[in-house]
């Protein structure tokens, strides 16, 4: 099941914190009914409390003071840094606060499914999608790309945020019936038409409509297919569909983190991959200015762009949602943002590559072997 393309909606690239991160606190400021946040980093927490969550607290509270419904959905695990103080505040100042899949006693499996959604949605009007959290990095140490959406799609991340609030994975203070209530705007626009756009969601291993749609893409790629990830460690299927395209003409290029990187381990773990994508006639990129931990992809005229990474732990074990958008002009946006950023990359060629000194060789062997390790845990 994939979610449904729909006509006359209007997409927004917000390319850097600078520009998404005043753009969703101006909406949340302007909400009038609903507030609905998803959110979580992968890696230690989803929102420590910082400059960055506290801001963020204050803005829902000041919207619960209004008579906003306020939800809050925060994943189990990623969310525990967060303090009992704001927690508390949020709770007692009239915010709906859930939390998914919380750590427990029941089985390995389901410990490690998480949800790695990132969504904000204001009065069923406009959402916001991307790789963002609510931790202080996004302010200024990594780089990451948002998305403004509106139209008739944005009920669908309405529902999407409505399914799992009410699902049994989910604990806390919010009642589930909140989500019966909420109302949506599904007017197209007509100065927006031609805009199509659909949401597609991963659900871990049982579910992988994400990765199956960009497997589709690169499938039919006619041009190019350019992919930005923070986590590249590709599943066997998408590394032969790159290389593939690669082989027939299609200008395969992706855009990954050097050495500025919050997870080293997974970057040792792809890098095993880079010699035959290299051969294949892939081009691989790695960015220099600092942690790049945006997620979107491009092919010809297509792009995807939210929460999911192309690891084996977002394919397999998490709740990812990403916003698909197939439109020209959205597009050559996307592309020149691409542009950009390989002009601020360093180029890993396949003749320097086969020169790396043995212990990087030993770095992708160990890292790979514990990644290899972990998919079989499924």
């Amino acid at each position: 099941m994939h979610g449904i393309w729909r006509e006359a909606n209007h997409f927004e690239l917000l390319p850097e914190a600078a520009r998404f991160l005043p753009a969703m606190f101006e909406a949340v400021g302007a909400a009038r009914e609903s507030v609905l946040i998803e959110l979580y980093l992968i890696e230690l927490y989803l929102m420590e409390s910082g400059r960055l969550a506290s801001a963020m607290i204050e803005a829902l509270l000041k919207a619960a003071e209004r008579g906003v419904t306020v939800m809050l959905m925060l994943d189990g695990y990623g969310s525990m840094g967060l303090s009992s103080e704001d927690r508390e505040r949020l709770e007692t100042g009239g915010v709906a606060l859930r939390f998914f899949n919380p750590l427990g006693w029941h089985s390995l499996a389901r410990n490690l499914t998480r949800d790695h959604r990132k969504l904000l949605v204001v009065d069923g009007r406009v959402a916001y999608t991307g790789g963002f959290g609510v931790v202080d990095e996004f302010l200024d140490a990594w780089y990451e790309v948002a998305v403004r959406i509106e139209g008739p799609v944005v009920a669908d991340w309405v529902r999407l945020f409505c399914r799992l609030w009410d699902s049994s994975l989910t604990h806390g203070g919010g009642e589930p019936t909140l989500v019966h209530d909420l109302a949506t705007t599904l007017s197209p626009h007509d100065d927006y038409r031609g805009m199509r756009g659909r949401v597609v969601w991963g659900q871990g291993y049982r579910y992988q409509a994400i990765r199956h749609s960009l497997q589709r893409q690169v499938s039919e790629a006619r041009h190019h297919i350019w992919i930005c990830t923070p986590y590249f460690v590709p599943t066997f299927s998408l590394r032969l569909k790159l290389a593939q395209a690669a082989r027939r003409g299609v200008d395969v290029r992706v855009l990954l983190p050097g050495e500025h990187n919050d997870n080293p381990g997974v970057r040792y773990a792809g890098q095993r991959f880079y010699g035959r994508l290299l051969r294949a006639g892939v081009k691989i990129y790695e960015f220099q200015p600092t942690f790049i931990h945006a997620k979107f992809s491009l092919a010809d005229n297509w792009v995807s762009i939210g929460s999911c990474n192309f690891d084996h732990w977002s394919l397999h074990w998490n709740l990812e949602a990403n916003q698909e958008v197939d439109d020209r002009r959205f597009a050559s946006e996307v592309a020149d943002l691409f542009e950009r950023n390989f002009t601020s990359s360093r180029q890993i060629t396949r003749e320097a590559w086969a020169q790396r000194p043995r212990w990087q060789r030993l770095k992708e062997w160990l890292f790979g072997s514990l990644d290899g390790l972990l998919t079989r845990m499924r």
